[in-house]
């Protein structure tokens, strides 16, 4: 078991199925997808900042998680401030860059939306163990056995890249075939993976199938998923942050619906 899988077990968080998470996560997501404006992603981030201290987590692993985000936002902030539309007070024109007040709100905006709408679907999956999003999805959700079991087996598979990288980097190596030309190695280590990797499937296939993995028969799980107050408790807590960041543009009249008539 990986040091994530034993966090993912006794975390704070880890009791509540991971199908309630993946659902809080939408809850949060929908509205701040619809809207663009910094009222209402303020608001969510704000409420959700309250949220990540009842995650179970320390500090550093909030960080070490979280750092693309974190990353990802400022640079499209940056883009949408170069490149977004002009309105109000143009502070710099150049070719296809325009610096301007409208550049500058939606900028702010978009980088407050990209972090209330990622960091807690990272935070809140850091506790989920793959087993239990699989038991969650085939017995709460009541998706295919075996779409569901295709899927872990497969996302059980990705952690295994890593080490095979290293393993054809030594190897290479021990040949004296890696020493130069980077892009070259790296090509041509990214093909070998690729034909090891549909290999590893391919005989992952037909070992799940030899033990009725893909049997049209009712499915019974070894580990039975609870869907209870806790459960209600977190998808009500996403529902009322929603409510609060949409209550919050609209009372402020900041409320931009983009799917609306331009």
């Amino acid at each position: 078991m990986t040091l994530l899988e034993t966090r993912a077990r006794t975390g704070a968080m880890a009791r509540i199925n991971p199908v309630a998470k993946l659902g809080a996560s939408v809850l949060i997501a929908v509205p701040l997808i619809l809207t663009l404006d910094m009222v209402s992603a303020a608001v969510a981030l704000a409420l959700e900042c309250v949220l990540f201290l009842f995650a179970g987590i320390g500090w550093r692993e909030f960080w070490v998680r979280t750092w693309p985000v974190w990353l990802a936002a400022p640079l499209t902030g940056v883009t949408i401030a170069l490149y977004g539309e002009a309105s109000g007070t143009v502070y710099f024109d150049w070719f296809l860059v325009h610096v301007s007040d409208g550049s500058l709100a939606l900028a702010g905006a978009t980088m407050l939306r990209v972090l209330a709408i990622a960091l807690p679907s990272v935070v809140l999956f850091i506790t989920v163990d793959p087993t239990d999003l699989a038991d969650g999805l085939a017995q709460t959700w009541r998706l295919p056995a075996r779409f569901v079991l295709g899927a872990l087996a497969g996302l059980r598979m990705v952690g295994l890249f890593l080490d095979d990288w290293r393993a054809l980097e030594l190897a290479r190596r021990a040949r004296g075939v890696a020493d130069r030309g980077r892009v070259r190695r790296f090509v041509g280590m990214a093909f070998a993976l690729l034909v090891l990797s549909i290999r590893r499937g391919a005989k992952l296939s037909t070992a799940m199938e030899a033990r009725g993995f893909g049997a049209q028969v009712r499915r019974t799980w070894a580990r039975p998923a609870h869907f209870g107050r806790n459960e209600w408790m977190l998808l009500l807590v996403g529902a009322v942050i929603s409510a609060s960041a949409i209550a919050a543009a609209v009372a402020t009249g900041s409320w931009n619906f983009i799917l609306g008539p331009g």
